[in-house]
């Protein structure tokens, strides 16, 4: 983080008297795009929070939640099916020119070119639309947490001290079984108990060969710290301004734990602002962030922990729930014939069940025909399905329209998309994605050996999901099954947190923060973060990213980080890509510091070469760990690296600006004799470089060098030509 505006109070600078006036009018950003693909395939129809969540679209517990804390002004960041979202909410009651809106103002904003939460986060930053503090939600959030005392308890730490820029409300879970006690990534709070500030933030999943969280000693320095693995965290931030501009300071930043909590906690010393916590241990929040958490969130609101946000308070205009025996909630116009038999389940309206049919913990939407000698157990069934005679469904989401023939059964784990119609007696094996299209939203041809012979749909396949190592934690969250089973895992290989030396072998014992405290809270839970598992933005790449960073602005030097470097791809098993990706993003990010008009403001000729000539070793560094060994594809995948961290960097300073950077980190590292003339001729012909958008923006500022090299070549074959006669 470059000591710049962020560091000196933060972008804005209000005005005398307006957040005052301002300081009853409580506003919320919702993103309401995850950029994820952990509801493919039904997210290629539909937006994840237009999802049915126990019969209600998610993004209606999340409106309601907003509402029921008193905010005014809603800011929607929209991303993919954006004018689903926006049509949705304009024939709803959240509509701002429905009468029975509570907000004063709901907005939706659109970034084209977004690839990430960051990206919308630095676009907000540049609108200048918030004034004041504001809710940070997602559009999968389902909470009843009044925010009165967090609110207050920000607002005064924000006016004893202005850098005091962000409150994480978090739930605290103790060792009792939760739904939402989700598997997966655990994410491991460092907390400062009398401050309730939170120093350092890490996640860890089972994949991984060490459990532990490593800790700068400083960060201990005079002040007690617990460590809490026992805390649930469904992202419900309360931020001043500051936050957008510290989004706005790093460009690389893409998620909001794994990059822009853990990387602004890494820079305290440089940034000066400090994030606190306020853990609740009453009331509820989740995010239905996989499928997992899908399902847990689905039970506890079967359970009532929701409550209001349970069926039978119908909430959602229309919905007409009541309690029945056997903790079934239904709706009017529902026909359950007798000699069936429904237990701890939900039934949409206009709904049929046939004799003898067992309907056990599922939610069944508005609309279906379930057949007679049906068995569902554990699943959700959204509207208008079919579900013939004597088929099975176990522990699997069918999703609307979808057929299920006579005596099929769908095995544990299975997802049908939406319009999917499976034949009589068809098998689905457990764990499989049917769908009628492609991951890239393709039409695809029936498969009659999976959905039977007069059926519909076929496998769903994702390459990226083929390409993926087997240890990404991402895995983990891309199914409605957790399990480890083929996996060398125990308890007794996990501890909780240590500092370097914690990992020699001495007989200490892994190190705890806080002796006097409970076990349970050096215990490691099971909790799922929100950007768990980004393989392109790893602990791995903020680690590497910062590393470097430190010894470009000054601290320590290239030798000693090649060796930790080094020692950090082994640890986390790095690719060669990732090594890349780090080593391009922090020379192009100190660069962009160094043009930065309120420190150094130098142009972009000057400022590339300064990072890569000011401190020794550093032409060298990029030699050996980011080129590799000198082959042109290696050359043309580090150059492709630098391109796109300088198409990064374009969210906070112009694109000719990131262009004109580009050009002259490819000119200086040719003259350096990084990148030779063939390197740089054939990453100007591939075409990844080429793609629309920013990257050919970027791209084309290069055109006026690769010429030069073109002519150069001309004339030293004309030269060879002359030299031969």
């Amino acid at each position: 983080m470059s000591q710049n505006k962020a560091a000196r109070g933060g972008k804005k600078s209000n005005k005398p008297g307006t957040e005052d006036k301002r300081e009853d009018v409580l506003q919320a950003v919702v993103i309401a795009d995850s950029f994820q693909t952990r509801f493919q395939p039904f997210s290629l129809e539909k937006p994840r929070c237009l999802l049915p969540l126990a019969n209600t679209p998610l993004i209606e517990y999340t409106f309601e939640f907003l509402a029921m804390n008193g905010v005014q002004e809603v800011f929607v960041y929209c991303g993919a099916h954006h004018e689903q979202i926006e049509r949705y909410v304009h024939d709803s009651r959240w509509s701002p020119t429905s009468r029975s809106c509570p907000f004063s103002n709901l907005e939706f904003i659109r970034v084209a070119d977004a690839r990430s939460i960051g990206d919308f986060l630095r676009d907000l930053d540049k609108r200048n639309i918030i004034d004041g503090d504001f809710v940070l939600v997602h559009g999968d959030l389902v909470a009843n947490i009044p925010l009165d005392g967090a609110l207050a308890a920000h607002r005064a730490r924000r006016e004893a001290n202005r850098d005091s820029c962000m409150t994480m409300v978090l739930r605290e879970a103790g060792d009792e079984k939760h739904n939402t006690k989700t598997k997966g990534i655990t994410p491991a709070f460092i907390i400062d108990p009398n401050a309730k500030r939170c120093l350092h933030y890490e996640e860890i999943h089972p994949l991984q060969t060490d459990h532990y969280v490593t800790l700068d000693p400083a960060v201990l320095e005079n002040r007690e710290a617990e460590a809490r693995t026992d805390l649930i965290d469904a992202e419900i931030d309360i931020c001043t301004p500051d936050v957008l501009a510290l989004w706005s300071e790093s460009f690389d930043y893409e998620l909001p734990r794994a990059n822009f909590l853990y990387g602004v906690l890494k820079d305290w010393e440089l940034n000066g602002k400090m994030i606190h916590t306020e853990i609740v241990s009453e009331g509820y929040s989740a995010r239905a962030r996989n499928l997992l958490m899908y399902d847990a969130i689905s039970r506890d609101i079967l359970s009532g922990w929701t409550y209001p946000f349970t069926p039978d308070c119908n909430l959602f205009p229309g919905h007409s729930y009541q309690l029945q025996g056997d903790n079934v909630y239904q709706e009017d116009d529902v026909e359950v014939t007798p000699g069936s038999e429904v237990l701890d389940s939900i039934l949409g309206k206009d709904t049929h069940i046939g004799l003898g049919s067992t309907i056990k913990n599922s939610v069944i939407g508005r609309g279906c025909k379930i057949g007679s000698n049906v068995r569902i157990t554990d699943s959700f069934i959204w509207d208008d399905v079919i579900i013939n005679d004597d088929a099975v469904v176990e522990h699997a989401i069918i999703a609307e329209r979808v057929v299920v023939g006579k005596g099929a059964f769908v095995h544990e784990g299975s997802l049908v998309s939406f319009g999917v119609q499976l034949t009589d007696r068809t098998d689905i094996k457990t764990a499989t994605m049917l769908s009628l299209l492609s991951y890239n939203g393709q039409l695809v041809s029936p498969q009659p050996e999976i959905v039977g012979t007069e059926g519909k749909g076929a496998l769903f396949q994702n390459p990226e999901d083929d390409e993926a190592d087997s240890d990404d934690p991402s895995s983990l969250q891309k199914s409605l099954i957790y399990s480890l089973e083929d996996l060398d895992l125990s308890d007794s290989s996990v501890s909780t947190l240590a500092d370097d030396d914690d990992m020699s072998d001495d007989d200490s014992g892994p190190f705890s923060p806080s002796a006097s405290r409970p076990s349970s809270r050096s215990r490691l839970s099971s909790f799922a973060s929100d950007d768990s598992g980004a393989p392109s933005f790893s602990s791995f790449h903020s680690d590497a990213v910062h590393g470097l960073l430190d010894v470009l602005r000054g601290t320590g030097n290239f030798e000693s980080e090649k060796l930790e470097f080094t020692s950090l791809r082994l640890a986390n098993n790095a690719s060669d890509a990732a090594m890349r990706k780090a080593v391009a993003t922090a020379f192009v990010r100190r660069a962009v510091e160094l043009m930065n008009p309120e420190t150094d403001a130098l142009d972009p000729a000057k400022a590339a070469k300064q990072v890569l000539t000011s401190r020794e070793g550093a032409t060298g560094f990029v030699m050996d760990v980011g080129v590799g060994d000198q082959s042109v594809p290696e050359q043309v995948e580090f150059a492709l690296a630098v391109q796109k961290a300088c198409v990064s960097s374009s969210k906070i300073i112009e694109v000719a600006k990131a262009g004109n950077l580009l050009a002259a980190m490819l000119q200086q590292m040719y003259d350096l004799d990084i990148l030779e003339e063939e390197g740089i001729l054939a990453w100007w012909e591939d075409d990844r470089g080429k793609e629309e958008g920013s990257m050919s923006s970027v791209r084309d500022k290069c055109q006026a060098l690769v010429e030069w090299l073109e002519n150069a070549d001309e004339e030293s074959e004309e030269d060879d030509d002359e030299d031969d006669e």
